[in-house]
C-alpha cells in the first residue's frame, strides 16, 4: 500500500455533504414536484448524519439520501469478521448511501453508496479503505438502459485502469445475489470494497468518480420512462420484485448489518426499503411475457457491453 499521501477524512467528510446536496437537488428537478426533507440525527456511541426523504413524489414514491460520518471505539463484527486483525480497533465511517423507489414501474429502482473507512489503534499505523459502488433493479427492463448505465459505469473507470470495470461489474454481480432463489437483485453495475492499494489520492478520486458518475447513470434513464404509462398489474408485479430487495437487505446486505450492529439509526438505516412490497407463493412468470423475459435475460450476469458478440 502506498503511504506516500496522508488519508484526510475532512476532505472525504467534505466532498460527500457536496455530493449529497447535488444528488438531492438534481432528483427534485428530475421529480418536478417532490421535495427532501431533511432529518439530523446524533449516534449515542457517536458521531450522526442527515438523512433526506423524498416521499410521493410526482415520480419518485419513495427516495431517501443519506449522509452519516459516524465512530467508536470498537468496530462491530460485521466489519471484522473477514477482517479479524481490525478487532479491537477504534474506527470512523463516512459515507452516503442512497435508494430510489420510483411509481412506474418501467422505471429501475436504483442504489448507491460511497464510503471510506479509517480503523485505529495506538502506536500502529492507521487501517483504512475506501468503498462503494451502484447498480440497478428495473422490472420492466429496456436493453438500451442497461447498456447506458453499464456505459457509464465502464467509462468512469478507465482511467484506473483497463481491469477496472470487469473486475467490479464482476463483483457486483457476485454481492448483489439472492443465493436462495439463484438470481441477481438486477442488472448490476459497480461493486467494490477495502480500495487502498492505489494509496490516498487515487483512491479518493476512483471513489470521487462513482460517486460523480450515478446521477449520469440513472437520470437520463428516469426522465425516459418516467411519461410511459403502466397496468395495475405491471404495478403489482413491480411491488412483487420489490420484495427481493427487502429479502437482499435484510439478509445479505453488509451496510444494512453495519448499520445495525454499530448503533445507528434503524430509521435511517431501513430508508432503503420500498415503502409497499408484496409476497405470493410459488409466483412463476407466464411464458413469453415481459415478466419471462425479465427473468431469462435480466436477472443473470451478462456481459452488456458486447451484447452482439
Amino acid at each position: 500500500m502506498n503511504n506516500e499521501t496522508p488519508i484526510n477524512l475532512e476532505k472525504v467528510k467534505l466532498y460527500l455533504l457536496k455530493l449529497q446536496d447535488s444528488i438531492c437537488q438534481t432528483l427534485e428537478l428530475a421529480d418536478g414536484r417532490g421535495e427532501f426533507i431533511e432529518d439530523s440525527w446524533q449516534r449515542e456511541q457517536g458521531g450522526g448524519g442527515r438523512t433526506r426523504v423524498l416521499t410521493n413524489g410526482a415520480v419518485i414514491e419513495q427516495g431517501g439520501v443519506n449522509f452519516s460520518h459516524v465512530y467508536g471505539g470498537m468496530l462491530p463484527p460485521s466489519a471484522t469478521a473477514a477482517r479479524p486483525e481490525l478487532a479491537g480497533r477504534s474506527f470512523q465511517a463516512v459515507g452516503v448511501s442512497l435508494v430510489i423507489h420510483p411509481h412506474n414501474p418501467k422505471i429501475p429502482t436504483t442504489h448507491a453508496n460511497v464510503r471510506f473507512f479509517v480503523a485505529e489503534k495506538e502506536g500502529e499505523e492507521p487501517v483504512w479503505w475506501f468503498g462503494g459502488g451502484f447498480d440497478l433493479t428495473p422490472y420492466y427492463p429496456f436493453e438500451e438502459d442497461v447498456v447506458h448505465w453499464h456505459n457509464v459505469a465502464h467509462k468512469l473507470c478507465l482511467p484506473f485502469g483497463e481491469d477496472v470495470y470487469p473486475r467490479y461489474k464482476r463483483w457486483c454481480d457476485d454481492y448483489f445475489f439472492l443465493k436462495h432463489r439463484n438470481e441477481t437483485r438486477g442488472v448490476g453495475g459497480l461493486f467494490f470494497d477495502d480500495l487502498n492499494e492505489w494509496g490516498f489520492e487515487k483512491s479518493f478520486k476512483f471513489m470521487q468518480a462513482v460517486g460523480d458518475g450515478f446521477l449520469e447513470a440513472y437520470v437520463p434513464i428516469l426522465e425516459k420512462r418516467k411519461e410511459l404509462a403502466f397496468s395495475a398489474a405491471q404495478r403489482d408485479f413491480q411491488l412483487y420484485r420489490r420484495g427481493r430487495y427487502v429479502e437482499f437487505n435484510l439478509v445479505y446486505d453488509r451496510g444494512t448489518l453495519f448499520g445495525l450492529q454499530s448503533g445507528g439509526r434503524t430509521e435511517s438505516i431501513l430508508m432503503s426499503m420500498p415503502p409497499m412490497a408484496r409476497w405470493e407463493y410459488n409466483y412463476e412468470p407466464l411464458p413469453n411475457t415481459p415478466e419471462a423475459e425479465l427473468y431469462e435475460q435480466y436477472l443473470k450476469p451478462r456481459d452488456w457491453l458486447n451484447l452482439n458478440t
